[in-house]
């Protein structure tokens, strides 16, 4: 057995102690196991690891009625003393968040924005107003909010409570792992002493420096980066612009690059890139904060100081993102450099991809082949994601020689040719990855692997609705949705596929008058249509993507579709 130590990075970063927020605590509850009243078969699935991509996924199984463990070794949720950690969520994490029904109080709580700027010195050479892109657009949800990670992760477990299913399991450090062909079981240790518990599957959601990689033998690429940065979360008496603002090289900070954001509570998050030599302890002292932020804002600026730390990172990607019945889930699975939001972000997506899976698998509705999908899904996705952010880290610290002489041609091009602005890197903001080598997605055609945004609709009887109602009323079936009218053979076709578990079939017309399915929905803008690349019909998988579509409305290609939706 591999010793368990407290890790040295927590999700990628390195922190210091601070004490800027005050975190929920929740009680420890001694399990069944300690009193021999636990039930001897495995459970379904236990997820280790209580951050924002363990709760996402244990809110999911928990909404499509799967019973789960979730265990946390910790009482709290975020990092005691680690800032606010990840703050920018994207349009698909929102809508996933909506699906699980927590987004509204995110809404409420965070701060939406759309515009970002980036400077070099006083010169803008880039911006950016997301609202004007149509894959983000048709969406319920806006293009980015910003919201203090622990909010997000609090809402999920008082969500998961509501839900059921899963049960919660605080101050619960695994410390052993073992598997067979048939189940994977866990040593535990908590308060009240240690046990043992089996399950058909676990989830890894611990972080980059998880024991389970050691235990389960996993290989990785990694590299430790020497840039170093100062993050502080600020409340200023007067605020900056809502935006996001970026500089390359930042006068009042040593031509190096800063970040400024808005958060909850007025609280504003601002990275300053120090020196690859900087004493940590050095960088993160108030006073030296105080005149960093003078040299910002000016001397008479009034702020309070909510919390400061250094931080560093490291670039890192498992070869495999599944070890036998072990699967790996967020910084588990990658670490990327936290530039344009690709880290808590693909977790939460990379949790959305499983549960769905999951829950088919568990339930029946598909064979146990479907879960291999979630790696050659997910890796490709983390894979670009590990790509992007690194050429981002090398555009904001270049090298001496073509690098440097890149970074520094392009500045001084943005600064006077809008053609060449869209060269300046400061990070490029996440999106939905699409999956181009899935298994499940394999249907040929340019659309199909892509995520389809939570559009509005209307139902039948004219009342409002959105894809995500669709989502949660299908649960763990795909859903084919069939634009326009149908004759009495392609009606029969479509009974055929309806009486299949693992299908549910929707039709939809431009008006009510025109439905002739008595499950039928009503797109009267033509939304809907768009997002599913205005084609005959559509098939979406459970967590929104497509997994295929089709412009002619001929029996043979259902029948084809019929028999790939049986074997998958």
């Amino acid at each position: 057995m591999t010793a368990y130590t407290d890790p040295v990075f927590t999700n990628g970063y390195e922190f210091t102690t601070g004490a800027g927020y005050a975190l929920p605590t929740y009680p420890f509850v001694p399990p069944p196991e300690l009193s021999g009243t636990a039930s001897e078969s495995p459970y379904p699935v236990v997820i280790v690891g209580g951050g924002i991509t363990g709760l996402t996924l244990a809110c999911s199984l928990a909404q499509l009625g799967i019973a789960a463990v979730l265990l946390d070794e910790d009482n709290t949720v975020g990092v005691k003393g680690a800032s606010s950690r990840g703050i920018c969520y994207t349009q698909r994490s929102l809508e996933i968040f909506d699906k699980l029904g927590v987004f509204e109080r995110i809404q409420a709580k965070g701060v939406a924005w759309h515009m970002g700027r980036t400077f070099a010195g006083e010169h803008e050479v880039y911006h950016f107003n997301l609202r004007e892109r149509d894959d983000f657009k048709l969406s319920k949800q806006p293009a980015f909010i910003n919201i203090q990670q622990f909010y997000i992760e609090g809402y999920l477990v008082e969500r998961i409570a509501d839900l059921g299913h899963v049960d919660m399991r605080w101050q619960s450090r695994v410390t052993a792992c073992t598997q067979s062909p048939e189940a994977v079981t866990l040593s535990v240790t908590t308060p009240a002493g240690d046990y043992t518990l089996s399950a058909q599957y676990v989830i890894d959601a611990t972080g980059s420096n998880t024991p389970f990689h050691a235990w389960c033998q996993s290989t990785m690429t990694s590299i430790k980066r020497d840039d170093r940065w100062c993050i502080a979360d600020v409340r200023f008496k007067t605020s900056p612009p809502a935006e996001r603002h970026t500089w390359i090289e930042a006068p009042f900070n040593e031509n190096r690059a800063v970040w400024q954001h808005l958060m909850a509570d007025d609280v504003w998050r601002i990275d300053y890139q120090m020196a690859p030599d900087a004493d940590p302890a050095y960088v993160s002292r108030e006073d030296v904060l105080r005149e960093r932020l003078a040299r910002q804002f000016g001397p008479d600026t009034e702020y309070d100081i909510v919390w400061v730390g250094p931080y560093s990172y490291k670039s890192q990607l498992l070869d495999h993102l599944s070890a036998g019945r072990v699967y790996f889930v967020g910084d588990t699975a990658k670490v990327v450099s936290p530039f344009g939001a690709r880290g808590g972000n693909t977790g939460i997506s990379d949790a959305d991809n499983l549960a769905w899976k999951l829950a088919a698998v568990i339930g029946q509705q598909a064979p146990e082949a479907l879960l291999d999908s979630y790696h050659a899904e997910r890796h490709e996705a983390a894979s670009v994601n590990v790509a992007v952010t690194a050429r981002t880290t090398r555009y904001l610290r270049p090298a001496d020689g073509t690098e440097r002489l890149f970074r520094d041609a392009t500045i001084a091009l943005a600064k006077r040719y809008s053609f060449a602005r869209t060269l300046v890197n400061t990070g490029r903001m996440a999106e939905a990855n699409p999956y181009t080598r899935s298994p499940v997605c394999s249907y040929a055609h340019p659309l199909v692997g892509r995520s389809v945004q939570n559009v509005a609709f209307q139902w039948a009887n004219g009342d409002d609705a959105q894809l995500n109602d669709l989502l949660r009323w299908s649960a763990t079936r795909v859903l084919l949705l069939w634009f326009g009218g149908f004759s009495r053979r392609e009606a029969d076709k479509l009974q055929a596929l309806t009486n299949m578990a693992s299908v549910s079939v929707v039709q939809v017309c431009a008006t009510s008058a025109a439905l002739q399915a008595r499950e039928g929905i009503v797109d009267p803008t033509g939304q809907l249509a768009a997002a599913c690349g205005q084609q005959r019909w559509a098939l979406i998988r459970p967590d929104s993507y497509l997994a295929a579509v089709g412009a002619q409305a001929d029996t043979a290609l259902l029948n084809r579709l019929a028999v790939s939706l049986a074997i998958a």
